[in-house]
């Protein structure tokens, strides 16, 4: 069971460290992270809106977070790398944070869904769905979804195309999950193809076996002999 042990504490010091540096880079835009192993410790790319803010002043604050990631979470010589998103409207993890920070300051949540949807397709991606659960305008929680274009829930395609982004909005009510799931534009689906029109074959002309006649190989014409014949 040691290797099984082992698969589940990665996962769970995985688990941790995303909740920590989205709650750390909150004001950054912070857009999500991958950590990898390599042979001189455990690189770590944190994907952020705005990267000065997350390397801070002389790099005081990538600083703090390389210590802490060492002492209170067991991360093995902790490498942090910071990389600008370049289309915000492509990262899920950005676009849930904005839903919940307009939430929390009284957006009516159908308005903020619909912004958040209409941001994302129009900016070119092949389909987007928003998910708000909660407490949005009764004492019972409940559940509302927005969704445009075109989506994959299930397999590998929802695992390896589709971007998935989690926040939290805390309200007077409660909290309420917000939960963001988009296809960037250029996507290869498995299941798209195109049809190709077969091109029409033009046939041939006909051309005669016998030779054309070199005018200039013609040889002179013989006179004619019914005039020896008339003498």
């Amino acid at each position: 069971m040691a290797v099984e042990r082992k698969f589940i504490a990665e996962g769970v010091r995985k688990a941790r460290v995303e909740k920590y540096l989205s709650k750390e880079l909150k004001r950054a835009g912070y857009g999500g992270m991958d950590i990898a192993r390599t042979p001189l410790g455990t690189q770590v790319t944190i994907f952020a809106e705005k990267p000065g803010i997350v390397i801070g002043k002389g790099g005081k604050l990538v600083h703090q977070l390389t210590q802490d990631l060492a002492q209170n979470y067991g991360v093995e010589s902790p490498q942090i790398e910071v990389q600008q998103v370049n289309n915000p409207s492509f990262n899920a993890q950005i676009m849930a944070e904005r839903l919940a920070n307009a939430l929390e300051r009284g957006w009516y949540f159908r308005k903020a869904g619909t912004s958040i949807l209409r941001r994302v397709m129009d900016s070119g991606a092949l389909g987007c769905e928003v998910v708000i659960a909660g407490k949005l305008t009764g004492a019972r929680a409940r559940t509302q979804k927005f969704t445009e274009g075109y989506i994959k829930h299930c397999g590998e395609p929802s695992n390896t195309i589709v971007e998935k982004g989690y926040a939290v909005a805390i309200k007077k009510l409660g909290v309420i999950g917000v939960q963001v799931k988009l296809v960037p534009a250029g996507a290869k689906l498995p299941d798209h193809f195109e049809i190709l029109e077969q091109e029409k074959k033009v046939p041939a002309a006909k051309t005669s076996a016998v030779p054309a006649a070199d005018p200039e190989s013609e040889e002179p014409a013989l006179p004619d002999e019914k005039l020896g014949e008339d003498q």
